[in-house]
């Protein structure tokens, strides 16, 4: 083999054509890798660039999205609120002002926030000290070593002090004190320090604990409690909790479930047939000093899949171009009603129309209950027959659904259509009974999609139980605070909510999710949504394959 780098141009012309053929063909193998190299270092100078980019287009956001808080919190004019809107405003503000925060230290790769007050903010009260009554739990940190490290000594170390933090805890129905003491070991000789790392928290140096934070989120999305409301139950437990306090804890622990929000929204995303509904909710407009009208829409997996999962998101409008944003890349059946936002994203190709058997009935049924046509009433018992086969089909395999659906109900379906479409010919226009009629003979392709399909739902019933949650905290909290506030109401309720449909208590689960992020590698994230959680063992995750 020869040395190309120790050949000189003299040497040249005494090589043989043997040797100069093997010279050039190094050479060339050189240059390739060469080109190679450079190749990948160019790559991963563009993936650095495209990476420093979107970082910095995520601070000029956040950095705006302060800003614009600050100037509604200083600039509103409170005097055109009721004391209902002013206390959500007051609220809100402090909600978004601690996430909007915490996603801006994670940017700057800090976990301290900055020390110098904003102009024109006000001074923070002084923390109170942890009720004396409050049961204290201790956990003792020790180095495992004692021994001193430095090159020549390994003499034993001596105790000179402990360093002490209490973080506040909670149980249902009973407060305590998480009380934490790291001892320190210092080597008198060698002036070496040990002592054991205090663990990362959502809230650095913050009072509140996992359990506590969960709670309070839970209180919240899923009791529904308002956050004055919760300031009160802690205070009979002798626990000064203000209610502006338990706000921005609230949005700094959202603030750290968004990975886990991401990575849920994808699971939902990755099934074939997606439940889609929404609902309208008021949302606060502190400009205006009155609400307005926003939309929480909904996507479930379906009904049929063993795995579930529901996700919300939080929209100003009702316009298509909300699911269409929502949806985008995603391609299957989607079960729906008529409302016509979801034509438009239905004109995507590979997307099919799954209609809703229960919205047709309930046209008929609002007829029956008021004795308006008999038609109704036979619609209605021809629809029930159709209801119990699936009924019967609800615990069979995608594969054996489909078969007794084509072997019982489609002749039933079909004698359905044409007993329709007789009656229609039998009705007078511009009725209710006409106008029933129609909707079911227009979406009739559509609503027979569960006789093709044996993964479809025969009707959207299962997305709709899944608002109930937000009719329920219509009546608690009246309206949400700003769209922020909405966007981190939608993301803590899907979790919880597709917590709840894998059987796990909602506050179990947060609390361990919470405990776990901080340290939680990020290319695992999938480790901890609803259907693959399970409470930690000895530090370890159980794996559970998604089917």
């Amino acid at each position: 083999m020869l040395d190309v780098n120790a050949l000189k141009a003299q040497d040249l012309q005494g090589l043989s054509q043997s040797a100069m053929v093997e010279l050039a063909t190094e050479m060339l193998a050189r240059i390739a890798a060469m080109n190679t190299l450079l190749q990948a270092r160019d790559k991963q100078a563009a993936e650095h660039a495209q990476e420093i980019k979107f970082k910095d287009t995520k601070l000029e956001r956040i950095t705006h999205e302060l800003a614009r808080l600050k100037a509604w919190k200083f600039g509103a004019k409170t005097e055109r609120m009721n004391a209902g809107q002013r206390q959500m405003f007051e609220e809100t503000a402090a909600e978004d002002e601690a996430s909007l925060q915490a996603q801006l230290l994670a940017l700057q790769g800090t976990s301290e926030p900055s020390t110098s007050p904003a102009a024109g903010t006000k001074r923070q009260p002084r923390r109170q000290p942890l009720p004396e009554h409050l049961r204290r739990v201790e956990h003792r940190h020790e180095p495992e070593n004692t021994t001193c490290t430095s090159p020549g000594c390994g003499r034993a170390m001596v105790r000179i002090g402990e360093d002490v933090s209490e973080r506040l805890d909670i149980v249902p129905a009973e407060f305590f004190v998480q009380r934490h003491v790291r001892g320190k070991w210092a080597c008198k000789c060698c002036q070496l320090l040990v002592q054991e790392p205090v663990e990362p928290q959502i809230i650095d140096k913050g009072m509140p604990t996992s359990g506590l934070l969960a709670h309070t989120l839970v209180s919240r999305f899923v009791d529904h409690l308002p956050y004055y409301r919760q300031e009160q139950i802690n205070a009979r437990a002798g626990v000064h909790t203000p209610r502006s306090t338990l706000a921005a804890w609230s949005g700094a622990a959202g603030a750290s479930l968004q990975p886990l929000y991401d990575a849920h929204r994808a699971f939902v995303l990755g099934a074939q047939v997606l439940h889609a509904d929404e609902t309208p909710v008021r949302m606060l407009d502190p400009g205006a000093g009155k609400t307005t009208k926003a939309y929480i829409w909904a996507y479930a997996r379906g009904e049929h899949n063993c795995t579930p999962g529901v996700i919300y998101d939080f929209c100003a409008g009702r316009g298509a171009k909300y699911p269409m944003a929502f949806l985008q890349g995603w391609c299957g059946t989607i079960t729906c009603d008529d409302y016509k936002a979801y034509d438009a994203v239905l004109r995507t190709e590979g997307r099919k129309e799954a209609g809703c058997l229960a919205h047709a009935r309930r046209k008929f049924d609002e007829l029956a209950k008021a004795h308006a046509s008999p038609v109704a009433a036979q619609a209605i018992q021809r629809m029930a027959a159709l209801y119990r086969i699936e009924q019967q089909a609800r615990e069979m395999t995608a594969a054996d659904r489909l078969a007794l659906r084509q072997l019982h109900a489609q002749p039933l379906w079909d004698e359905l259509h044409v007993w329709l479409r007789l009656e229609r010919t039998r009705v007078a226009d511009g009725g209710g009974i006409a106008a029933a009629l129609d909707y079911s003979l227009k979406r009739w392709e559509a609503l027979g999609r569960f006789l093709h399909d044996g993964d479809v739902s025969i009707d959207n019933n299962h997305v709709e139980r899944m608002m109930r949650p937000w009719a329920m905290g219509r009546k608690a909290w009246l309206f949400c605070g700003s769209e922020l506030a909405g966007q981190r109401a939608a993301m803590v309720m899907s979790l919880v909510q597709s917590a709840k449909l894998h059987g796990h208590d909602p506050w179990g689960y947060v609390k361990d999710v919470l405990e776990r992020l901080q340290a939680h590698p990020n290319h695992r994230i999938d480790e901890l949504l609803p259907h693959r959680w399970s409470p930690a063992e000895d530090g370890k995750m159980p794996s559970h394959e998604e089917h």
